[in-house]
C-alpha cells in the first residue's frame, strides 16, 4: 500500500476526505470491490487507531444496513441474485429464527460471510434496530484488530504487526476448523428453540 498516494487522493476530496473513506468501506460490504480486510487495515494506516476505528465502524455499519434494507425491501428474488442457492440452504434457519443472540454469535466468529449474512438476515424477523446493534457490535472486534494492524504498519512496528497477524491467523484457523461443527450446533439450537416455542403455544391453546 502506498500510503502517500492514497492519502493524496483522499486529501484531494477536501472536507469530504473522511466521507470518501466511509463510502469506500461501505461499498466493500455492498459490492465487495476490494477485500474488507484491506480497507480495515487501510483505515488504521491512514488515520491511526481511534479515528481509523471510528471511520471503519461507521462505513461497515452503513454498508451492512444497506444490505439488510435491500433484502427487507425487495425480498427473496433480489437476494437470490447475490446469494447462491447453496448458501441460502445452508443458512435458511436464520430466516425463521427469532433469537438475536444466535445472529450476534455468527457475527462474532471469523470466517462467516458477514456481508452475505446481512442479506439473509434481512429476510428474517429482526428489526432494523436489532440488526444494527448486532452487526455493529459483532464486527467491532475484527475491526479493532484490522485497524491496529494498519496502525502498526504506519509506524513501522513490524514486530507488533507480526504478533497481531499471528494471533489473527490462529483465530481464523480454529474458526475454519470448527466452522461446520458450530453450524450444526446452531441448527440444533434453532430446532430446539422452535420446538419449545411450539410446545408453549400448544400449552396455551
Amino acid at each position: 500500500m502506498d500510503r502517500e498516494r492514497v492519502r493524496a487522493f483522499l486529501d484531494s476530496l477536501g472536507p469530504l476526505s473522511f466521507l470518501g473513506f466511509i463510502l469506500l468501506q461501505a461499498l466493500q460490504v455492498v459490492a465487495a470491490p476490494i477485500p474488507g480486510e484491506a480497507t480495515g487495515v487501510l483505515g488504521g494506516f491512514l488515520y491511526g487507531p481511534l479515528l481509523g476505528l471510528i471511520l471503519s465502524t461507521v462505513g461497515l455499519t452503513i454498508g451492512s444496513w444497506i444490505n439488510f434494507a435491500l433484502a427487507k425491501t425487495f425480498g427473496r428474488p433480489f437476494v437470490d441474485k447475490f446469494v447462491s442457492t447453496k448458501t441460502m440452504a445452508k443458512y435458511d434457519y436464520l430466516l425463521h429464527h427469532k433469537g438475536a443472540f444466535l445472529v450476534f454469535v455468527l457475527f462474532l466468529i471469523p470466517g462467516f460471510p458477514k456481508d452475505i449474512l446481512c442479506y439473509i438476515i434481512g429476510l428474517g424477523h429482526l428489526t432494523t434496530k436489532e440488526f444494527l446493534i448486532i452487526s455493529t457490535v459483532g464486527r467491532f472486534g475484527g475491526t479493532v484488530l484490522l485497524t491496529l494492524g494498519g496502525t502498526y504498519l504506519r509506524h513501522q512496528q513490524y514486530y507488533r504487526f507480526s504478533v497481531l497477524l499471528g494471533v489473527a491467523v490462529v483465530i481464523i484457523f480454529l474458526s475454519l476448523v470448527y466452522k461446520d461443527k458450530l453450524e450444526r450446533i446452531f441448527r440444533i439450537w434453532h430446532i430446539s428453540s422452535r420446538k419449545k416455542e411450539r410446545d408453549r403455544k400448544k400449552q396455551k391453546g
